[in-house]
This record gives C-alpha cells, structure tokens and sequence, in this order.
C-alpha cells in the first residue's frame, strides 16, 4: 500500500492556489500617483537624474505634486550647446498613465515645440512614446537626446536668454 499524507497533499496544493492570486494581483497592482511623483522628487533632489537635465517642484510646498520645473543643459557640439533651457511640466491626475504636460520657458527652434513654447505630446520625443514606468526625468533626457540629433543639431536658435511670454 502506498501511503497518504492528506496534510502534505493539501499543503503543496494551498501554496500552488496561494501563488497564483498573488502573481495576478501583482500584475493589477499600480503605484499610485503622489508615490512615483514622490519617488520622482526625491531622485531630483539627491542628484540621482541623468546627466544633463534636472526636475523639481515649481513650489516646495506644492502638496499637489502638480507643477514641476526642469532644466535641458545643451549637449556639445550642438546649437544647443551652452545653453540652459528652463522648462514647466504639469502631471495632472491622471499621471503616470498619462505623460506630464511639457512647455519651454526658454525659447527653442524644434519642429515639435509651438510658438508659446509647448510641446506636442503627439511628436515631442519621450511624450509620443510615453510608457506609465517612464519619469519626467526620462522625458527630458529623451529631449536632450534629440537636440544632437541629425535634424535638430544644426536647427538655429533663437538669441541666448530670450523667453516666452
């Protein structure tokens, strides 16, 4: 006769039904908005961004983690080069499933940049591929990235220091 351990048979089974909601739950579960914004803040904060770019909170105190200031340093060998661009991002809601709002204060030659400074979230780089895991960081590095691209490397820049309105 074989033996039966009906506690070991029904031990084994608990753990294969105990893992496998855990595994679906894990793929359901999000990181809530003001948490990755958090995350985001204390990054720039402690430096840890890229090379390059910087993000912060506009206001300190913004308890809304709503408004958001960045800075693109040029890259060299560029017409960006030895430039700092001033931008303003907004993560309203619905942030991260959706991307921040991105305007420069700086004024820019880009093909995806508007005469008020806004960016076209359906052409501006790391907007237009936007993915929920991605920052505001990741978006400014992905602008910086195409300012030494083929067709923007060259593009003549509006006068050093001027802004918009």
């Amino acid at each position: 006769k074989k033996l039966h351990s009906p506690g070991l048979c029904c031990l084994s089974s608990h753990r294969a039904l105990s893992l496998r909601p855990r595994a679906a739950m894990a793929e359901r579960i999000k990181v809530p908005r003001n948490f990755k914004l958090l995350d985001e803040l204390e990054r720039g904060e402690k430096g840890a961004n890229s090379d390059g770019v910087t993000v912060g909170l506009a206001v300190h105190d913004d308890i809304t983690l709503t408004h958001w200031n960045g800075t693109i340093f040029g890259p060299p060998g560029t017409t960006f080069d030895n430039r700092i661009y001033s931008l303003t991002l907004s993560c309203n809601e619905s942030y991260p499933q959706v991307p921040p709002s991105v305007r420069f204060n700086t004024k820019v030659n880009l093909p995806y940049i508007d005469s008020n400074g806004v960016a076209n979230p359906a052409k501006t780089p790391g907007l237009v591929d936007w993915k929920e895991s991605d920052t505001m960081d990741v978006v400014l590095q992905k602008i910086r990235r195409d300012f030494s691209s083929p067709s923007s490397r060259k593009l003549p820049q509006p006068a050093e220091g001027s802004t918009y309105s």
